[in-house]
């Protein structure tokens, strides 16, 4: 029988002997001099806190920031606020055994902050102490959270119709057209969260009609919105404790899905790719609803895909069999009602462009999935870095 330590034991410690640890791979995000200077502040916290910084690497020794402190801190067996990096290793996450101090927030804060978007790390982890010190992490982080709405609103006032849907009107709205992706966006959420049970506070929904901003719509704005929708996410997910084999691997397929719409915004080059981001937020809200059900004793809730044709329109709820030009081949995907009308009519539905060309015909995971239209292991894809 093996007697060498667990990992979990060796990082606990080393915990013991100073309570900021930093591995090997990442002595130079922390310099010494920097080093001291968190120390000094860490004797005026309010309670024992410890700095963790170590990578998470999917199917690695720690897949989240999550099962590192909880690991360490039942091996170190000290209550306290455990300072950790977040799957992006220049964000900071945080988590309190026993003690209530704010310390989530205050790191939901840092990272959030526009002031410290291009800090270094250990700007963040000093502005997460303190706002620890001063009590004022809920404060700053609602603070900063009711900013980025307003930013996103100020942009985006009520509008009156919505993309993929007949308006009474005959509009429609085309994504191949410039200036419309972040009105589809907003569509999508809203239609997505009428049908998922919730999962957060009603103040997050956002308005449905959203048609008369899409003239003023950028990429940026999509970008600043799936940016927006994936910290949601990653706050709903903090506030959720499932129980059960079921629930828990639903959990975890929810918890995919969020590392790998992060990892895609992270490195996005355009509407397809913010696309995606926001599809795999929608899978996994879809795979936290389920969760939740099965926690609660009910039933899973089948998910219903996003259009094929251009995820932005919603949900797809209409089955269609499409061969796409120069093809021999048939798909059956689902789609919106207004593409699916498209397509039985032998039109060109509006689908969503990469550069100049339909994305399904690009090169690109989004083409080969469909979007998850045509292949189950998107999330998996994303996650092993496949673009």
């Amino acid at each position: 029988m093996s007697t060498e330590p667990s990992a979990g034991e060796r990082l606990a410690a080393a915990l013991r002997r100073s309570p900021i640890y930093v591995d090997p791979s990442l002595e130079s995000a922390l310099p010494p001099a920097e080093r001291r200077a968190l120390l000094a502040k860490l004797q005026k916290a309010p309670a024992p806190t410890f700095i963790l910084l170590v990578p998470l690497v999917k199917g690695g020794t720690w897949n989240d920031a999550d099962q590192l402190a909880t690991v360490v801190q039942s091996r170190l067996g000290s209550k306290g606020i455990y300072i950790t990096l977040r799957d992006d290793p220049n964000d900071v996450a945080a988590r309190e055994f026993g003690v209530e101090h704010q310390a989530r927030r205050a790191a939901w804060a840092a990272t959030l902050d526009d002031r410290l978007r291009d800090a270094p790390l250990s700007a963040k982890l000093s502005r997460t102490l303190d706002l620890i010190i001063a009590g004022t992490g809920e404060q700053e982080y609602r603070r900063i959270s009711a900013e980025i709405d307003r930013r996103y609103r100020s942009r985006n006032p009520s509008p009156r119709t919505a993309p993929g849907e007949d308006s009474g009107t005959g509009l429609t709205l085309p994504l191949a057209a410039g200036g419309a992706a972040v009105a589809a966006v907003a569509a999508l959420l809203i239609w997505r969260r009428r049908r998922v049970p919730a999962v957060r506070h009603s103040e997050v929904l956002l308005s449905r009609n959203v048609l008369a901003t899409a003239a003023r719509a950028s990429e940026d704005q999509l970008r600043e919105q799936a940016a927006h929708e994936v910290v949601t996410f990653g706050e709903v997910l903090d506030d959720v404790t499932v129980t059960g084999e079921r629930a828990s691997e639903l959990m975890t397929r929810a918890l995919d899905a969020y590392q790998a719409a992060g990892k895609v915004l992270d490195s996005a080059t355009g509407v397809p790719d913010l696309a995606g981001t926001l599809v795999l937020v929608d899978q996994g809200r879809d795979a936290l609803a389920s969760a939740q059900s099965v926690t609660e004793g009910g039933a899973e809730h089948p998910p219903t895909p996003l259009c094929f044709f251009n995820p932005l329109h919603g949900d797809g709820p209409v089955p269609v069999t499409w061969r796409p030009l120069g093809s021999r081949r048939s798909l059956d995907v689902k789609a919106c009602r207004t593409c699916a009308k498209a397509v039985r009519a032998k039109r060109t539905p509006a689908t969503l462009m990469d550069g100049d060309t339909p994305y399904f015909e690009a090169e690109s995971v989004w083409a080969e999935t469909g979007y998850g239209h045509l292949r189950q292991d998107l999330i998996a894809r994303l996650q092993r870095g496949e673009r």
